[in-house]
């Protein structure tokens, strides 16, 4: 499968119909969704591996780790509501994924590669979630892909550091967000985030 066949792909899974906002739920833009899976394709991290995508939402990266053939393929996230519309799709399309509705800091599991696209923390009632994300990521897995505002970069260096982790991978995206909720004062605002590949010596 080509980068533009999966996008496409990908671009048909369902936003969240009633996102929460301190969840920070903004879906992974299907053109950066695929970009990423196939960053990890390459690497040799997605074909024939046991992923897990973490704060799933509806799937997307999940979608995209079982098209581009992992073994096996898990998705977990806090909102039982994007959970009944990930297992929707996932029937609908005869996709093979376990999603289920669990808390980030409940998760036992083990897995090849974690994919994730974590709340960058900007809610109050959000605070600091990244930072249990990767923390998640570093004990159930030897390899975390992950985005983060290009701005908190410096201080998830340091984090990764002291956990004993090597970062392998930086790229840069412009990742918008449109308009979701009434505390939104524009229709689309482009954040610079960075994509890390980190290795957990797990």
């Amino acid at each position: 499968m080509k980068q533009r066949q999966l996008e496409m792909l990908l671009q048909k899974i369902p936003k969240p119909i009633t996102p929460i906002p301190h969840l920070e739920q903004y879906i992974t833009p299907a053109p950066i969704a695929a970009d990423v899976i196939f960053t990890a394709y390459q690497w040799g991290d997605i074909q024939d591996k046991i992923v897990v995508d973490l704060g799933c939402g509806t799937g997307r990266l999940a979608v995209g780790a079982y098209l581009m053939g992992a073994k096996k393929v898990q998705g977990f996230d806090v909102d039982p509501q994007v959970i009944k519309e990930a297992l929707e799709n996932a029937r609908k399309n005869n996709y093979s994924i376990d999603f289920k509705v669990q808390d980030i800091n409940t998760v036992q599991t083990t897995c090849d590669t974690v994919l994730m696209n974590p709340p960058f923390g900007a809610q109050k009632a959000n605070l600091h979630a990244d930072r249990k994300f990767i923390e998640k990521g570093f004990e159930i897995s030897s390899v975390i892909y992950s985005f983060h505002l290009k701005k908190t970069i410096p201080f998830f260096e340091k984090m990764i550091t002291a956990l004993n982790g090597v970062i392998t991978l930086q790229k840069d995206y412009e990742f918008p967000i449109k308009w979701m909720f009434d505390f939104h004062y524009k229709e689309v605002v482009l954040y610079k985030v960075t994509l890390l590949r980190i290795t957990t010596n797990r």
